[in-house]
């Protein structure tokens, strides 16, 4: 999402090496860059002019420190600014005090309030609560019908609205079912319309009235850039709105709703969707976006989605079976779909530091998604046999698993050839360890205890 910003400030810090002191001057030619390249991110005008002024007053005549160059100081100010900007910290739900704790999804139709709805219950639940999703739409065509679809589909139970019930009445009658079947989160899907109106509002307040929510999440679509903080900020003036959770992070938007929303509504946003799976749904952690613009990557949400799909137990039996040289194509396999349940390959790409800022140089290819389902396609054609001996697939063989996935011989090829690749590198890794390769708790005394780097914190 913020490719485009974060390639136009990675060239303003470049501009700035050499200079033994941040002067005056070379700090307004790169801050009239960074004003620029924050208003072509459809960044709010007068957020982008407090913003400018900020980082030059904390900039100008600062000393470059032993441990940063000039282009490093400034990025420091502009990291710390750009945290401060998208709300300094994550913000957790209040789901707490007597009876189901209810929240109100609000905004615009087409937003994606009922999708994100239907991630939030996903997420609730993962997290050992008991969301009971309550369809309060009555006027969208196939509204109710869509978020129960998603509860089925997500096995969490969803209130038999019905388009001829009043949403105030739908909302009362959902709270009742939740006290006497013991959930404990309800979440709102509330109508919107194509824009802003009287109407829409007043049924917004009653139902507010009735229900008394913990939390109002104003749903804004990020693709919509300003338009979304201007609704945002009147949503907020008529509803006093708890949070925002920014839907369609995942797309082509220029990042200007997420860098403007807080600064304008003074409400955090405290969700984003980043895909149209239903676990695509993170907290929003501003000091990890803010290292994403400025090509730092993050790490720390790359390790929690990695802890959320690697299995531990297996973890450690792939690692005795590595020791012993035994790693096949199968294993290949479900690596390779691990990989894919932690998101695209560019979203991954774009939290490792360094890789981030390789994929914005003009000869780098954007990873291709459909070459892993090639990957898939070509093993899953294989024999039980073949995966966990690939000495014995000749040209005959290579022909059958080609027809049987769909591919070319070539493609078989490329397979067994990044598969006995990875195998050559894990035998060098095995070398330089000494063989030590086995996790902790897999066999191994002191010698194979890991300890976690000084000052990783979760």
């Amino acid at each position: 999402m913020f490719d485009n910003l974060s390639d136009r400030l990675n060239k303003v810090f470049r501009d700035l090496r050499g200079h033994g002191k941040l002067s005056e001057k070379n700090i307004q030619e790169a801050l009239k860059e960074v004003r620029m390249a924050l208003l072509e991110a459809d960044v709010n005008f007068k957020v982008v002019k407090d913003f400018i002024a900020t980082v030059q007053e904390k900039a100008v005549g600062r000393e470059v420190t032993e441990s940063l160059s000039p282009g490093q100081q400034v990025v420091k100010i502009v990291h710390d600014e750009l945290v401060d900007l998208l709300g300094g910290q994550a913000e957790p739900l209040q789901l707490g005090g007597k009876g189901p704790a209810i929240i109100m999804m609000v905004g615009l139709q087409g937003s994606g309030k009922t999708t994100s709805a239907g991630k939030l219950a996903k997420l609730l639940k993962k997290q050992g609560r008991r969301p009971y999703l309550v369809p309060a739409d009555v006027y969208r065509p196939a509204a109710i019908q869509q978020l129960t679809i998603l509860g089925d589909t997500l096995g969490i139970p969803v209130h038999p609205s019905t388009t001829d019930q009043s949403p105030v009445a739908i909302a009362k009658n959902a709270v009742q079912v939740a006290i006497q079947s013991n959930y404990d989160t309800l979440l709102i899907d509330t109508a919107g319309r194509l824009h802003v109106d009287e109407t829409l509002m007043e049924e917004l307040q009653n139902i507010k009235a009735a229900v008394n929510p913990s939390e109002i999440l104003f749903v804004a679509d990020a693709m919509t850039g300003q338009d979304a903080v201007t609704v945002a900020d009147k949503f907020n003036q008529d509803l006093a709105i708890t949070g925002v959770l920014l839907s369609k992070m995942e797309g082509d938007a220029r990042g200007g709703a997420a860098l403007s929303i807080k600064k304008v509504t003074q409400r955090p946003i405290k969700f984003v969707g980043v895909g149209e799976e239903l676990d695509a749904l993170e907290v929003f952690h501003p000091d990890r976006v803010a290292s994403r613009i400025l090509g730092m990557g993050d790490i720390l949400t790359l390790i929690e989605k990695a802890e959320e799909v690697v299995d531990k137990k297996q973890a450690e039996k792939l690692a005795r079976k590595i020791s012993r040289d035994a790693f096949t194509l199968e294993d290949f396999l479900g690596q390779i779909q691990q990989i894919k349940k932690m998101g695209s390959l560019e979203q991954i790409m774009g939290m490792i530091p360094g890789l981030s800022r390789m994929k914005q140089m003009q000869n780098m290819p954007k990873p291709d998604e459909k070459e892993l389902g090639k990957v898939e396609a070509v093993i899953s054609s294989m024999t039980a046999e073949e995966r966990h001996k690939y000495q014995i697939i000749d040209a005959s063989r290579r022909q059958r698993i080609a027809r049987g996935s769909g591919t070319q011989v070539q493609d078989v090829n490329k397979v067994i050839k990044s598969y006995t690749e990875m195998l050559k590198m894990m035998k060098k890794m095995k070398g330089k360890m000494g063989g030590g390769m086995m996790p902790s708790g897999a066999g191994g005394g002191k010698k194979n205890k890991r300890k976690r780097p000084k000052g990783l914190t979760r």
